[in-house]
């Protein structure tokens, strides 16, 4: 009874983007060499074997990219992953970098002074494609860039409409840049996204909404999402959410559509009624 309440009064939708818009299976889509003489299969086997050891979805898709294309892939020494930035691994005694644009940055990588400004422009196009662009880096170096996208589910783009309709505000949460996002919030027409998110930050963002005046419901599948699906007035748990996602939120939907989503607010309306 209280979470029909709830969700009846709930005034703003956020959806976390990766798993609740999209698939949460992304694929790379482009190979981008920055380092004279450097083959791209040979970059895809250096790029996979510093992501293998982590469990981020966008490394998983490389990982995946170079397995496809029959590549055997080293062992790393040592690996370490920043939440929300990138990588660090040691294969065969040479350290690699992998993440966005500012971690390398703040890691002081870079290329020469007149290489930046186009190697900038491509990072900046392929997020303007919507894709995320992963930037690579050996013993200081940057050697290439990967991009990775995730397709919009199907039922995705019609239940933002709907929870429109509605009158509800649409919000998105992304770890994307903010050029990436800007361009998937054009093509599904969302309100609003809060781009460059760390995991550690959703809670935050959520309270903050709330700090304004919204009754917020937020919709996620993943382990970083549980603090905001606690935080927030309603939190739904959609499809093949983890278990600590399913036990944090108030609402579990058994499927992956975000349709189940505008369901279960039409079903709050009717009962409340």
């Amino acid at each position: 009874a209280e979470a029909l309440e709830n969700l009846h009064n709930v005034d703003t939708i956020v959806l976390d983007k990766t798993g609740t818009i999209t698939s949460g299976h992304p694929s790379v889509t482009d190979v981008v060499l920055l380092e004279e003489g450097l083959a791209e299969e040979q970059f895809l086997r250096e790029a996979a074997a510093a992501e293998k050891g982590s469990e981020h979805p966008l490394a998983q898709a490389v990982v995946e990219s170079a397995q496809q294309a029959g590549l055997d892939l080293p062992e790393a020494e040592a690996f370490e992953a920043v939440s929300g930035r990138g990588i660090t691994a040691r294969i065969h005694g040479k350290t690699y970098l992998a993440g966005n644009l500012s971690y390398l940055k703040e890691q002081k990588i870079w290329v020469s002074e007149k290489n930046m400004e186009p190697v900038e422009q491509t990072v900046n196009r392929l997020a303007q494609e919507g894709k995320t662009p992963l930037l690579f880096a050996r013993d200081g170096k940057l050697i290439g860039i990967i991009a990775v996208a995730d397709t919009v589910r199907e039922t995705s783009r019609a239940a933002i409409q709907q929870f429109q309709a509605m009158g509800l505000h649409v919000v998105m949460l992304t770890g994307d840049n903010r050029i990436t996002a800007e361009a998937i919030r054009k093509e599904l027409g969302i309100e609003k996204a809060i781009s460059d998110v760390l995991p550690t930050e959703k809670e935050s963002h959520i309270r903050s909404l709330q700090g304004e005046g919204h009754k917020v419901a937020m919709v996620g599948d993943g382990i970083n999402d549980a603090p905001a699906l606690t935080r927030a007035d309603i939190g739904i748990a959609i499809g093949a959410g983890t278990d600590i996602a399913i036990e944090s939120a108030d609402v579990v939907l058994m499927k992956d559509s975000l349709n189940d989503v505008v369901k279960a607010i039409q079903l709050s309306r009717a009962v409340v009624r």
